[in-house]
């Protein structure tokens, strides 16, 4: 029976900005995406009944059709007009949930390319950046990965050149009990923020402009000092969450970071490293804190790739 094993990288934002509102009443934005090598793995098995069946290690994750890998299934098996595919996936769980770090959205997109895979259809880049564009804003570059400006609503991506940019690494923390809801830090965002909003199309596109020339770009090209990360959300989130404002602090008082910032909307929160040797220093010079305060961490290199096959044949 044909197997297939693909990996689901988790994204950190080095860039988070909210420029307006959209006729859609979605938000403009204009990111910054990296992803990291804190990953996900999802082994998918032809099934020979016409049925779509997913099981987790994590027993906190819903399986039924809310889940993204599910929703990714079954819209593109109606899309391809064959009804009769089946799959049975198996996601062994490994980025924290809900957690800002798009890990859902890295899911359903290794169900995209790994379905495109195992059932044959040879549907091609174009149209699977089309399916997962419908499914989620952070699909698409969860597809691709790597380093990418991220404009719209997060699904126009614009890839920096893995030849600019130079080595690094994040401390990554996350507090069990803690969630954000996506949503609720957009409408937030709009409450408090709605004064500074931009009104038309060309406004935005300088703000794109601005990014595409900025300094952040040229750090990470290591062109320079690093500027303070931005992110729009984290004005407005850090005042109703706890944890992001204790980990934020720690973050900060710990050993030298390059730049301390929280993720997505939260939240998860990360302080980015020259290396992983620095981050991995970092997080044993923190270990009584983190203990002490409850939180997840984890050390992690910033990667070059989105979802991946690793194999096609039967999983270690």
């Amino acid at each position: 029976m044909p197997i297939l094993t693909v990996s689901a990288p988790a994204k950190i934002n080095l860039h988070l900005e909210v420029l307006g509102l959209r006729p859609d009443g979605y938000h403009e934005l204009a990111m910054v995406m990296q992803s990291i090598d804190l990953a996900d793995t999802l082994v998918l098995r032809v099934s020979a009944d016409a049925t779509i069946r997913l099981r987790c290690d994590n027993a906190d994750l819903p399986t039924d059709g809310t889940n993204l890998i599910v929703k990714a299934a079954e819209l593109l098996r109606s899309r391809v007009g064959l009804p009769e595919l089946g799959v049975e996936i198996t996601l062994h769980k490994r980025i924290p949930i809900g957690a800002g770090l798009a890990g859902g959205s890295s899911d359903g997109a290794a169900a995209l390319v790994g379905l495109d895979a195992l059932w044959g259809l040879g549907l091609g880049t174009e149209r699977l950046h089309g399916l997962a564009a419908e499914l989620g804003s952070d699909m698409p570059f969860c597809l691709e990965g790597g380093t990418q400006l991220c404009f719209g609503r997060g699904e126009r991506l614009e890839p920096v050149s893995a030849e600019r940019l130079v080595e690094r690494a994040v401390l990554l923390l996350k507090h069990p009990q803690a969630s954000v809801s996506t949503p609720w830090a957009y409408g937030r965002c709009r409450e408090l923020r709605s004064d500074f909003y931009l009104q038309s199309e060309e406004d935005f596109e300088q703000r794109r402009q601005a990014l595409r020339q900025g300094p952040l770009l040229a750090a990470l090209a290591g062109e320079g000092p690093l500027p303070p990360i931005r992110n729009d959300l984290q004005s407005v989130v850090t005042p109703e969450v706890e944890s992001i404002r204790s980990g934020l602090e720690l973050l900060r008082g710990g050993p030298e970071a390059l730049a301390v910032a929280m993720s997505g909307s939260g939240p998860s929160l990360y302080a980015l490293y020259p290396d992983l040797p620095a981050a991995e220093t970092a997080r044993t010079a923190l270990a009584g804190p983190l203990e002490a305060l409850g939180f997840a961490s984890w050390c992690c290199r910033c990667g070059g790739s989105g979802v991946s096959l690793v194999t096609d044949g039967s999983p270690p």
